[in-house]
């Protein structure tokens, strides 16, 4: 069984000019997330990407449709809080995530408000800011940190509630690369060498490659799902639905439109390289 399972899943906005209307933000989404998985989900803006992200822990109920995690339905309200420690949701701007003035107390703030034992805290405090490489600040202010180190922050806040998936909305999108690099790095961590479920909302196509699954989601509507090297390969797909491709398989789409004959579309720079290098001998 699925980890989180999203049945036919559907939810509307009504319009801010007319509430009469509603846009179905996810129209009729049927999607599995395994225990462990790293997922990442891409699309333009305004295809439900983020709308759905917040119904995996609850944040979010579905019009029509189910959600389940771990087995438990998010509409029922007597499992919501249960459904909240096993997923944890990652917001864009850390700033609306952080609320205490010292980093220890702003990570310790979430197993609080679970009643876990002072003793319990402290040892899920500093092993969640050692998990993401920000122990040494932990008597910082926040407002003192770069935007890659609050995101930082912001997430051991989420492993200080000890749980088995994160979710996280566009976590990057407002930071420098040098920032982003550091959150990826700790989101692969996490997953690969402590087994945390990720599901990863991006706009950024270098990230998703770095996921196991790649979902694509356009019109509130799954469009396509795969590995990274599946789904980047439909590049005329991709393209025709106003999505980017990593920088790697643009050039190598471009140079094969041009007759130079690329057998695959390469995903990394690296092996971008070796296949031009192959073209050309």
């Amino acid at each position: 069984m699925a980890f989180i399972s999203i049945k036919n899943v559907c939810f509307s906005y009504a319009e801010e000019t007319d509430p009469q209307l509603h846009v179905n933000a996810v129209d009729g989404v049927s999607l599995d997330v395994n225990k462990g998985e790293f997922v990442a989900v891409i699309g333009h803006n305004g295809c439900g990407k983020s709308t759905l992200a917040k119904h995996l822990n609850a944040m979010l109920l579905p019009d029509s449709g189910k959600v389940y995690v771990d087995g438990d339905d998010t509409a029922d309200e007597q499992k919501t809080w249960d459904i909240r420690e096993k997923v944890g949701l990652v917001l864009q701007n850390p700033d609306n995530q952080l609320v205490a003035s010292i980093v220890e107390e702003d990570v310790a703030f979430g197993p609080e408000n679970l009643g876990v034992d002072p003793k319990e805290i402290r040892q899920r405090v500093d092993n969640a800011l050692k998990a993401v490489g920000m122990y040494e600040y932990r008597t910082h202010a926040p407002y003192k940190l770069s935007g890659g180190q609050k995101q930082r922050v912001a997430i051991a806040g989420i492993l200080a509630i000890q749980p088995k998936c994160i979710v996280l909305d566009e976590p990057t999108a407002m930071l420098d690369p040098s920032g982003r690099n550091e959150v990826m790095s700790t989101l692969l961590k996490l997953n690969k060498e402590d087994g945390i479920t990720v599901v990863l909302i991006t706009h950024y196509m270098d990230e998703a490659v770095l996921a196991d699954r790649v979902v694509v989601m356009d019109s509130g509507k799954v469009l396509t799902e795969g590995t990274p090297d599946e789904v980047f390969s439909q590049v005329e797909l991709l393209k025709k639905h106003r999505l980017d491709v990593p920088q790697a398989a643009e050039l190598a789409y471009r140079l094969r439109g041009c007759g130079v004959k690329i057998d695959r579309i390469p995903l990394k720079r690296e092996d971008c390289v070796k296949l031009l290098e192959e073209a050309i001998k």
